[in-house]
């Protein structure tokens, strides 16, 4: 590896192989023996659309501090075989600073692994394998892997008995004689390790969370107690750790036949008085149009999650990208007013999706949390986070008095909700317009003050600071947001170092808009750089229809499966000065 050196801060490797070898497992117990040996670290996963087989690659960032970026490059890639590395190779960044470890069994390296310039080791995993009984190469390369990044020996078995307890203890004998040919081999390239760990364990402060589980999590402490959706990648997760969770609390999650019934069912359950949520990825929420635009109407809270994925159509199921921006936005039909965020960060997953559900009870109104493959399936070592207030907060009107009025004109916009069987709350509530008493009626005058009602909630709202997260001064901005984030904030880190003070400006609250608190954001800005992961630009289109953009504005922009690496942002931002 070249220019190895001890302490590194941060490294970066993959193991790879084809669909069902294990790759990713190994992937996943490397990341816990980091963090027991007192490292932060971010995985996440390149696998192809098809159910069994195919491409499967564990991408992993491992560092002496919290990251919420691949970095520029991958120092090594431990390889079982060459199955459609094509497919993915532009993902693993291999440079002539990598290290990549080749089983002989696999054949020659391909094209594009010499074509990057990166240093060729052999190791015959396989061969390795196969001498133990009952060994798997994914074992050995996961032993190899953790002896070059320096993880200790007794750390990597722990982790192996944790993992493999439930296969019985031949299946453990078996991974620990495996890790030990790994860990050997390794040794035996005469190699430094990127880390020099001793045998740690932070004691339970931090954990290993992927930003679905973070979801779940946050709906869970705002207050959510039925779920109801269908399964799509990458969303599946939320439903998986949410159905256990519920139970445990009281709540009931619900299997729909698909997304038409999931979305009417927890309008359903909200309408009954019950916070309710769904998850789903882009062709899920293109079907759920028309039903959020009932809960607009009907006033109804409830919370969509939207993990996003590369489209048109059925498009990239197992890739990232933010091009549901537009969607999510403006696609119900009519006037529909209703509140989109967008989390920041894997450990952001679980803050906005449970203040998600604190703005849906509290205004009455449907909301949307745009997270993305990256930020969803993606797993990370972080600090605990913190506990916040934020809870369900729902106006209800427990004693109606005669003449009760469920959409009545006030002064905030959010009108006292009578729940189902409440005495003397009786109201229709349907997609029709009405008047302040629930009654369906086709006025103008009725029509024009039930609209100006439903937007002034939401724009006359005090959403405080957490509507952005802005960091940094100067004349120069990069305003980004949702899973670019992360490789702004550390590119904007390395600048500020070189000496160039850039602002960082990330809204979290994407609709309504904030003009006025953007411009308060960027007040003294001359030059911004907008950053996104979309073809076609939705982001900027969407500033520049909803705010007054200062100076000069260049663009950063291209759809997935490439995530943009912070070294990029970096030499964009130089270029710029």
């Amino acid at each position: 590896m070249a220019k190895s050196r001890k302490n590194e801060k941060t490294t970066s490797l993959a193991l790879s192989g084809s669909g069902g070898a294990g790759a990713i497992t190994a992937g996943g117990m490397l990341l816990k023996a980091a963090a027991r040996a007192g490292l932060y670290g971010l995985f996440t996963r390149v696998v192809g659309p098809q159910i069994r087989g195919g491409e499967a690659a564990a991408l992993l960032r491992l560092a002496s501090r919290p990251v919420e970026a691949l970095d520029d490059r991958c120092h090594l890639l431990v390889a079982m075989d060459w199955h459609n590395i094509e497919r993915f190779a532009a993902e693993l960044g291999l440079d002539g600073a990598s290290l990549v470890i080749a089983d002989p069994h696999a054949g020659e390296v391909p094209g594009a692994i010499i074509r990057s310039g990166a240093r060729i080791a052999e190791i015959p995993l396989h061969a390795l394998a196969k001498s133990i009984k009952r060994g798997r190469p994914n074992m050995v390369a996961f032993g190899v892997a953790g002896a070059l990044t320096g993880i200790p020996r007794p750390t990597l078995q722990a982790v192996v008995e944790d993992s493999i307890a439930g296969k019985g203890e031949a299946a453990v004998a078996a991974s620990l004689a495996a890790l030990d040919a790994g860990f050997e081999a390794a040794a035996a390239l005469n190699i430094e390790p990127r880390f020099e760990l001793t045998e740690t364990e932070p004691g339970g402060t931090r954990w290993i969370i992927n930003g679905n589980e973070a979801a779940g999590l946050g709906a869970i402490r705002g207050g959510v107690r039925f779920v109801a959706a269908y399964p799509i990648t990458p969303a599946t997760e939320i439903l998986e750790w949410m159905a256990p969770a519920l139970a445990e609390t009281g709540g009931s999650l619900v299997q729909a036949e698909d997304e038409l019934a999931s979305i009417n069912m927890i309008i359903g359950a909200a309408y009954g008085g019950v916070p309710s949520l769904t998850a789903t990825s882009g062709p899920g929420l293109a079907l759920m149009m028309e039903s959020i635009g009932l809960a607009v109407a009907s006033e109804v809270p409830i919370v969509i999650v939207d993990v996003m994925r590369g489209g048109p159509s059925t498009g990239m199921p197992t890739k990232s990208e933010q091009s549901d921006l537009n969607l999510a936005v403006y696609g119900c039909h009519g006037d529909a007013p209703h509140i989109v965020v967008a989390p920041v960060s894997v450990a952001d997953c679980l803050f906005t999706t449970q203040w998600a559900v604190h703005l849906a009870e509290t205004l009455q109104a449907p909301a949307i949390v745009l997270s993305d493959q990256f930020l969803g399936q993606a797993k990370a070592v972080i600090d605990r986070p913190a506990d916040v207030a934020f809870f369900a907060n729902r106006k209800i009107e427990a004693a109606p008095q005669a003449g009760y009025e469920r959409y009545a004109i006030t002064a905030d916009g959010v009108s006292p909700m009578a729940l189902p069987g409440t005495a003397g709350g009786q109201y229709t509530a349907d997609g029709l317009e009405h008047d302040p008493s629930g009654t369906p009626s086709a006025a103008a005058g009725d029509h024009m003050s039930q609209l100006d009602k439903r937007q002034r909630k939401l724009t006359d709202h005090q959403y405080g600071q957490h509507w952005a997260e802005i960091e940094g001064e100067g004349t120069r901005a990069v305003v980004t947001w949702g899973s670019t984030v992360g490789p702004v904030r550390e590119a904007l880190a390395r600048v500020r170092a070189r000496g160039l003070e850039i602002r960082l400006v990330a809204p979290r609250l994407l609709a309504p808009a904030q003009p006025e608190r953007l411009a308060q954001a960027l007040d003294g800005v001359e030059q911004i750089l907008v950053v996104e992961q979309s073809h076609s630009g939705q982001f900027l289109k969407y500033l520049r229809a909803h705010y007054a953009l200062p100076g000069e504005v260049r663009h950063l922009y291209r759809p997935g499966p490439l995530t943009f690496r912070p070294g990029e942002i970096e030499d964009a931002l130089m270029e710029w000065s």
